[in-house]
């Protein structure tokens, strides 16, 4: 069975660093809107994008949710 990174037919997280799929979020819904669908401070408290990857590379389940997100939001494109 081979599972290398780059056979991830299907997977739509594949090769999308947590940069670009943060910035399309801020873009598609802005920050106050992010804020209210995925209640943490970095969203809602002086957001910025630095600050949010931190957080969220240090934070899986925050993480996760960002990346729900995303997987409804390029669907309904």
């Amino acid at each position: 069975m081979n599972n290398s990174p780059s056979e991830q037919p299907g997977n739509p997280l594949h090769g999308i660093t947590l940069e670009v799929l943060l910035t399309h979020l801020v873009e598609q819904y802005g920050w106050e809107e992010l804020g209210s669908r995925i209640t943490i401070k970095c969203f809602t408290d002086n957001p910025s994008i630095k600050s949010s990857l931190k957080f969220l590379r240090r934070t899986p389940w925050a993480r996760k949710k960002v990346e729900e997100l995303y997987i409804k939001s390029i669907k309904q494109m």
